[in-house]
């Protein structure tokens, strides 16, 4: 069950360091790899069973909900993005519910866990989020499709990282999944990650185009084996993203590595979740299955846009009873 009292913890939440160490990798494991399943039907029976079985409310629902927040990578990627924008969103990053709600939840000093942009409005959210200790995560290596040639994926990686970004998230080549060809899956995850740096690398496994929770569970465990500090659902660009099934093969993964190597890795859900019910739906699955040290955002994150404005809305609710209209609570 989630905690019956959290007061404060998103506070904490919000300014957490990065105390675990990075997931060095290991060789791969072709035995591992290839011993994993996923039972489709027992998957969709667990998850199901969530929404039903996991409710908080009131004062607890909204401490759940700004530890939610803390854990958003607040994301803006259309072809139509303006540096306007961007700072626009950054600023939403840096105070994301108004200063008379969070004072009146004692929440002050709240933010998200990161931005998340193209490559070209990099430094832009840089100079925006100066001096808050927000990260900006950039989407690299030819996104949403991964199809372009292999060095300019490293050159993006390599530029972005010069521009300011401390978290890179990079598209896998899904063909690689799809022809069982999961040497070259490690080795370009390498190649990836060593090309980041010091930048810590969220790994897109694009789940909707990888076929079955098989793939999945296969993809998640090679990219971890090659390194990747968080594993990703989702561009945020396919028809199916982020979906409970998936997040229960991706987080055992997670946890299958941990047991067996003691490095933990982070998790994204992205694409889709939208709702503040959905977000405290995400946060239980994950407490259920990997326990309390997920839930803190150098190991747990939303990539979301409009997912920000339906919690402002909840705890806009919870403080005053009333609700306001969706459009007063624009991201950027």
């Amino acid at each position: 069950m989630l905690p019956t009292k959290d007061t404060g913890a998103a506070t904490e939440l919000a300014t957490l360091p990065v105390t675990e160490p990075r997931n060095p990798g290991t060789e791969l494991d072709l035995g591992w790899v290839s011993s994993a399943r996923a039972n489709r039907s027992a998957i969709e029976r667990r998850t199901a069973s969530l929404p039903g079985r996991r409710s908080v409310k009131k004062d607890h629902q909204a401490a759940w909900l700004c530890r939610a927040i803390s854990c958003i990578d607040l994301t803006t990627l259309g072809g139509d993005d303006t540096e306007g924008r961007v700072r626009r969103l950054c600023a939403k990053a840096r105070q994301p519910v108004r200063a008379d709600l969070l004072q009146a939840l004692g929440m002050q000093g709240l933010t998200t866990g990161a931005i998340c942009v193209y490559h070209d409005m990099v430094p832009a959210a840089v100079e925006a989020l100066e001096g808050s200790g927000i990260p900006v995560a950039a989407v690299s290596t030819g996104f949403p499709a991964g199809l372009s040639p292999f060095h300019l994926r490293l050159a993006e990686i390599g530029e972005s990282v010069e521009a300011g970004a401390a978290e890179i998230d990079i598209v896998i080549s899904r063909r690689h999944v799809l022809t069982g060809n999961w040497q070259a899956l490690y080795d370009e995850m390498q190649a990836f990650r060593a090309a980041c740096g010091e930048a810590h690398v969220k790994a897109i496994l694009a789940t909707g185009e990888l076929g079955t929770l098989q793939n999945v569970a296969k993809a998640s465990l090679v990219c971890m084996m090659a390194g990747a500090d968080f594993i990703k659902t989702s561009t945020g660009k396919e028809s199916i993203n982020a979906t409970l099934p998936v997040s229960l093969v991706m987080i055992r993964a997670i946890r299958d590595y941990h047991d067996r190597t003691g490095y933990r890795v982070g998790y994204k859900p992205a694409g889709g979740i939208s709702k503040a019910k959905d977000a405290l739906v995400y946060l239980s699955l994950i407490k259920e299955e990997l326990g309390d040290r997920w839930l803190r955002p150098d190991l747990f994150r939303f990539g979301a846009s409009s997912l920000l404005g339906d919690i402002e809305r909840q705890l806009e609710h919870h403080v005053t009873g009333a609700y306001s209209a969706s459009w007063r609570h624009a991201a950027g």
